[in-house]
C-alpha cells in the first residue's frame, strides 16, 4: 500500500478527531441522562472503562521441567499466577503452537519498473496448535499459586528443524483468562521437539542343540538319546 497524499491525512485526522468528541458526547450523555454527575459516579464509571482495558494487576510465570522432548512425550512444568488484586478466572490454559517458515520465491509486481520481478519472501503456515485447559472457572486471591502442567506432544508432530530456507518452530505460553477484561499471559517459550523415539527391537536368540540318535534295541530303529521308548515299536529303551 502507498503513502496516504495530504488530503487523504487530513480526513484521516478529521475522523479521529470526529470519533473522539462522539466518546465525549456519550459520555456526557450517559452523566446527564442517568444522573451521574457527582464525582463519584464519574470515578466508577472510569473505573469500569479502565477495567475493560487493562488486565488485573497480576503476572504469570510458566516454568517447564525440560526444553526439549520427543513427540509423543508430555512436556511437564509449573504455572505460578501472582496477583496483587482478587479477580475470576474463566480458566488457565497453555497455548502451544507449530508454525513452519519458509523462504520462498514469488513473482511480484513492482510499481517503479512497473513490470513483475521475483522476490524472496517469507510465508508462515501454523501445522499444529493446541489450547490445553489447566483449570476451569477460578477465583484468583491475592498472593501467588502453582498450577501444574503436562502438555502431550502428539506422536505424529513435526520435529524442530532449521536450514537456511526452512524452519520449524514450537513456542508454548500460560494464559489466564479474564471475561471482559484483557487476558493474562507468561512469556513465550521455545521449545526443542525431537522425533519421535524408536521402539526397541527384541531379537528372539536361537538355540541350536545337538541331538545323538541310537539305534533301538528291539527293531534297530534310530531314536533320539534322549526319548525312553522307540517311537517305531514303542519298546522301551534299556541302558
Amino acid at each position: 500500500m502507498g503513502a496516504l497524499s495530504a488530503k487523504a491525512k487530513v480526513l484521516l485526522r478529521l475522523c479521529v478527531a470526529c470519533r473522539t468528541q462522539l466518546f465525549l458526547y456519550t459520555v456526557r450523555q450517559h452523566w446527564t441522562t442517568n444522573g451521574c454527575a457527582s464525582t463519584g459516579d464519574r470515578m466508577s464509571f472510569f473505573k469500569k472503562l479502565k477495567d475493560k482495558l487493562t488486565p488485573p494487576n497480576a503476572s504469570i510465570v510458566l516454568k517447564l521441567s525440560q526444553y526439549g522432548i520427543a513427540a509423543g512425550q508430555n512436556l511437564e512444568g509449573t504455572l505460578t499466577v501472582s496477583s496483587n488484586e482478587e479477580f475470576d478466572a474463566t480458566e488457565i490454559r497453555c497455548e502451544i503452537q507449530c508454525v513452519e517458515e519458509a523462504k520462498v520465491t514469488k513473482h511480484t509486481y513492482d510499481p517503479n519498473l512497473r513490470r513483475e520481478v521475483d522476490r524472496e519472501v517469507r510465508e508462515f503456515a501454523t501445522i499444529f496448535a493446541a489450547r490445553p485447559s489447566i483449570t476451569g472457572p477460578v477465583h484468583i486471591a491475592t498472593g501467588a499459586k502453582d498450577f501444574p502442567v503436562s502438555i502431550n506432544i502428539p506422536a505424529t508432530a513435526r520435529a524442530t528443524y532449521q536450514s537456511i530456507d526452512r524452519k520449524v518452530t514450537w513456542t508454548v505460553k500460560g494464559v489466564v483468562g479474564i471475561e471482559g477484561r484483557p487476558d493474562i499471559t507468561s512469556r513465550i517459550a521455545e521449545v526443542q521437539v525431537a522425533p519421535p523415539s524408536a521402539s526397541p527391537v527384541i531379537k528372539e536368540k536361537e538355540i541350536i542343540r545337538e541331538v545323538v540318535m541310537i539305534p533301538c534295541k528291539y527293531c534297530g530303529a534310530l531314536m533320539p538319546q534322549t526319548d525312553i521308548s522307540c517311537p517305531s515299536c514303542g519298546a522301551k529303551r534299556t541302558a
